[in-house]
């Protein structure tokens, strides 16, 4: 199934170069673990996220990484790549069972030239991106570990989704978490449990359920 509404590309191209993007994408699924393209290996182009949630990571010393944002349906991949190094800067791996549509790079700088809408949405989600980085940096420097953690489960609730009794819908591991919350599983294991006694969240296997959202919110404190 091929899940147009979610794509970028098909949003904001102009209606008769549709064909054109049909004849030149291809349409690719990822199983739930794959790698989707890996940091320092050569651009080949970009993804468009259809269906599915990813993480786009960064290794981070020897044997750590950092989970710099969290995509999901609707959300560009590869961007990063498109500068005067051709090496994707980070690495982005399927959190659940993902469909991209992928495009070579020439294809993009050519629809990019015919598309002006396209090329103005897309420097808009550039901006939000580079934004959204500088302030994950921010946070990194700037929070203590407890607040960045709170920070980080409402942002796995925001891209996952959550039921009315505030079940996030999709799962992480704990190192995952640790990763985008730029700390130790340790840390995440000590901090999420302090949470859980104090009735702020609710932890079932992997799943976690947010049961006082403002009480998380006021544990971020900025520095």
């Amino acid at each position: 199934m091929h899940h147009e509404t979610n794509c970028f590309l098909k949003k904001y191209a102009l209606p008769e170069w549709e064909a054109a993007i049909d004849n030149n994408s291809k349409l690719l699924t990822f199983r739930k673990g794959q790698t989707i393209f890996r940091e320092e290996e050569p651009v080949t182009g970009f993804y468009f996220l259809h269906e599915g949630k990813v993480k786009i990571h960064k290794k981070w010393g020897a044997d750590k990484e950092l989970i710099i944002k969290l995509a999901k349906e609707g959300d560009v991949l590869g961007h990063r790549g498109i500068g005067a190094d051709q090496h994707y800067p980070v690495s982005a791996t399927a959190l659940e069972d993902a469909s991209v549509c992928f495009i070579s790079t020439e294809f993009l700088k050519t629809t990019l030239r015919v598309n002006p809408e396209l090329t103005y949405q897309l420097m808009l989600y550039y901006a939000k991106d580079l934004q959204e980085a500088e302030k994950g940096m921010r946070n990194m420097v700037h929070m203590d570990v407890k607040s960045r953690i709170a920070d980080t489960l409402l942002k796995i609730a925001e891209v996952f989704g959550c039921d009315k009794e505030g079940t996030i819908k999709g799962t992480l591991t704990r190192q995952d978490i640790a990763s985008y919350a730029g700390t130790t599983y340790e840390t995440i294991f000590k901090v999420m449990n302090e949470f859980t006694a104090d009735h702020i969240i609710e932890l079932s296997g992997k799943t976690i359920i947010i049961k006082n959202k403002q009480k998380l919110s006021s544990l971020i404190k900025q520095g």
